[in-house]
């Protein structure tokens, strides 16, 4: 059957829309208060997963209507904090292949508020936590078909074996001191900018964080690839999983910055 290629997903960098820019102050609102009875009932990890029926996101996107707006092969990928409610902020989209622009119109709106999305919620230590989920979407046409896959990883080499693996997920409350990605401090810009920085993390199976490494930033020399390595580093994480089981992991993860009041 054929696939999508992703081999250059990692190289382009197309649409962003809201990026991930969020503080302890913002998270407050959000937190959903969970009987302790049912909290032992939950597992010790659980990453946020797409769920399941008419109303995971897998199948309210509209592939059928993509085809007759004349969407052809396409991958992108995305970013969103999931609450420990199930509900959906702070969407981001990026790195597309060329003609992705109808794919990720109809990911966004049905990530949207106004659709009210919702995910099965992370849980670390049997508590339901809120936490960022990354995935990628591809969309291929075959028999005259569509295609659509959701998976919850970006690495290159698991999209192209469609594997099963769940990346890594860093999340709030608890043992972690994360509590979002924030524009770089400073005046190292004459005026603000848009910038990234992609980080190299190797996380265990229980969700410590045990190596990061900055692998690049755009603009240079602008404070994003510092900020975004701090603010990693105060993260523990959902650990990654594999088969249904958390495992140890090296993964490549980007953050996105949009500048403020723009």
């Amino acid at each position: 059957m054929a696939a999508v290629s992703v081999a250059y997903l990692p190289m382009r960098v197309f649409g962003i829309s809201t990026v991930i820019l969020l503080s302890i102050v913002d998270l407050g609102w959000s937190q959903v208060n969970v009987p302790s009875t049912q909290t032992a009932d939950l597992p010790m990890f659980r990453p946020i997963l797409l769920g399941t029926g008419p109303d995971a996101l897998i199948n309210r996107i509209d592939s059928a209507g993509l085809i007759k707006q004349g969407q052809k092969d396409a991958a992108i990928m995305f970013s969103c904090y999931v609450r420990k409610d199930g509900g959906v902020v702070s969407v981001s989209t990026y790195r597309g292949t060329p003609d992705s622009k109808l794919l990720e119109r109809e990911l966004l709106k049905k990530l949207s508020a106004a659709a009210n999305p919702k995910f099965t919620p992370a849980i670390y230590n049997h508590m339901p936590m809120g936490a960022i989920y990354y995935g990628t979407v591809t969309f291929a046409i075959v028999n005259d078909k569509p295609r659509l896959r959701i998976f919850s990883n970006q690495e290159r080499t698991e999209l192209v074996k469609e594997s099963d693996f769940i990346g890594p997920q860093p999340f709030w409350g608890g043992d972690s001191k994360f509590s979002g990605f924030h524009y770089p401090a400073g005046e190292d810009a004459p005026v603000p900018v848009d910038g990234s920085a992609e980080l190299q993390l190797k996380v265990d199976a229980t969700g410590n964080l045990q190596d990061l490494k900055l692998v690049s930033e755009q603009p240079s020399f602008l404070g994003f690839g510092d900020a975004a390595f701090e603010d990693m580093s105060k993260a523990k994480f959902i650990p990654a999983f594999r088969d249904g089981k958390p495992v140890a992991c090296d993964v490549k993860l980007p953050v996105y910055y949009k500048a403020p009041g723009f």
